[in-house]
């Protein structure tokens, strides 16, 4: 039964007060009526001795506090689900935004979800192919983690999340795999690029997609990530598929908790977030990961950008806790014209060696990521002390290792935004730019492996060199 009120007392910002209501919960989504016959949506999101908070999705301009009615609906904000949700896309409210046929629902899901019980957790180890050679041959995804890109404004976030969404894949023949992409508080402009991008190359078939715009409510910035996990975990654990879950940007979203906090008139924490922001995080990237007994799982890839640069910033610090690594873009290998300018040392995968190996990969992968963070750590200490000292100042072993990092940037990490390699190709190009030292210089890789691998790429490299000379 509907209830109805006409008690609204203030509004601050997107929100309501809404007096002497009855039997009203947390979450419980409402209709208000305005003056001139028009409706808006809004949640409650407190009830204090009869009175109800309530945040107005679509905004409060326009509302006329002693002509407006407010029905409580009695449930909660849900998302229609059915198989036909792939290849659509939504509006951060789930609501239908590509012009496509009436979806025709075989449930309505709870968008706040459950949480996932940590005894029935299953621990990631299986392996996901981005195509991006610094993230599959240094730090790989694993089905069931949450691995973060930290990036920064004016670097490509927007090109390298797209590029994950449209490459991604298993390398299990049989299972089923979907995308389901997040975008908060993005331009219209940026929001076309994603769905002519995924469109164009037939990536949308196996994807969802949730498209908050910046000129859109502030509110439904803060629902669209919570709808776009409760459409992963319906095909994960309801129809089998492993589901990546990307999401862009977080910080907007952070920035919309704390214009709402700022108008509930809270009490700050660091920077002015509210000081439940990282238990509000938690609450969106934990529910990501495998179910024992369940065929499918949630990969989670938040992306963020970092005001000023600034990794302590609250946003990416709490990530950070809460997550297993991170990616980070770098602003000097951007400025030398790299279009994936991941900064390779920095950058970290926690659960890396559960995913790689005989079986997932290929039996050199782990060997072969250590030699190369080592070789290239040196050769980025190389590269500083030449820009200090200048280049006559170092030994023949810095020029050596020097000469490597410049060929790994321009190689490894030097990647198209369209370039998909499979991560036999980025493991031979791994060997392909060790070749340049001797065997007893890679110190990390083992003997049978160097034997095994090692002379098909030195003949190669030795015979290039000869055609150059010549």
């Amino acid at each position: 039964m509907l209830k109805e009120y006409q008690t609204v007392s203030n509004i601050a910002g997107p929100l309501i007060l809404v007096e002497d209501v009855a039997e009203a919960r947390f979450g419980e989504i409402v209709t208000i009526e305005l003056a001139d016959g028009s409706l808006r949506n809004g949640q409650i999101l407190e009830v204090d001795r009869g009175n109800a908070l309530v945040q107005v999705f679509e905004g409060t301009n326009g509302i006329d506090i002693d002509r407006s009615t407010v029905r409580f609906l009695g449930k909660p904000l849900t998302l229609d689900v059915a198989p036909d949700i792939l290849g659509r896309v939504f509006n951060g409210l789930g609501q239908p935004r590509d012009n496509g046929p009436k979806l025709i629902a075989e449930a309505h899901r709870d968008i706040n979800g459950q949480p996932m019980n940590p005894y029935a957790r299953n621990y990631p180890d299986e392996f996901i192919q981005t195509g991006i050679s610094t993230i599959d041959g240094l730090n790989p995804i694993v089905r069931g983690q949450k691995l973060p890109v930290f990036s920064a404004s004016g670097l490509p976030h927007d090109e390298i999340s797209a590029q994950i969404t449209r490459q991604a894949k298993i390398l299990g023949e049989h299972e089923a795999f979907a995308v389901v992409f997040a975008a908060m508080g993005i331009t219209f402009e940026a929001a076309k690029f994603f769905i002519n991008d995924l469109t164009q190359t037939g990536a949308i078939e196996r994807a969802v997609m949730f498209i908050n715009l910046a000129n859109e409510p502030v509110i439904e910035r803060i629902a669209t990530p919570r709808f776009a996990l409760t459409a992963a975990e319906y095909l994960a654990f309801e129809l089998d598929m492993h589901v990546l879950v990307v999401m862009n940007d977080i910080t907007n979203y952070c920035e919309a908790l704390r214009q709402i906090s700022a108008a509930r008139k809270e009490v700050p924490g660091r920077r002015g977030y509210p000081g439940y922001l990282y238990t509000d995080l938690a609450t969106l990237y934990e529910r990501a990961g495998r179910i024992k007994e369940k065929e499918g799982s949630i990969t989670l890839v938040p992306v963020l950008t970092m005001p000023e640069d600034d990794k302590t910033h609250p946003v990416p610090d709490l990530t950070g806790y809460i997550t297993e690594g991170q990616i980070i873009l770098s602003r000097s290998l951007y400025r030398q014209g790299i279009p994936l300018p991941v900064d390779v040392l920095p950058s970290l995968s926690r659960l890396k060696d559960k995913g790689i190996g005989e079986g997932k990969t290929r039996e050199d992968h782990a060997d072969l990521y250590n030699q190369l963070y080592a070789a290239y750590s040196q050769g980025k200490e190389a590269q500083e002390l030449a820009a200090i000292m200048g280049e006559a100042a170092l030994s023949d072993e810095d020029r050596k290792y020097m000469e490597f990092a410049n060929r790994f940037e321009a190689e490894y990490i030097t990647q198209d935004y369209y370039e998909d390699r499979s991560i036999e190709e980025t493991l031979d190009l791994g060997w392909k730019l060790l070749s340049m030292f001797s065997d007893a210089e890679l110190k990390r890789i083992d003997v049978k492996l160097l034997e095994k691998y090692m002379p098909k790429f030195r003949e190669d490299s030795e015979s290039q060199g000869t055609e150059e000379s010549s």
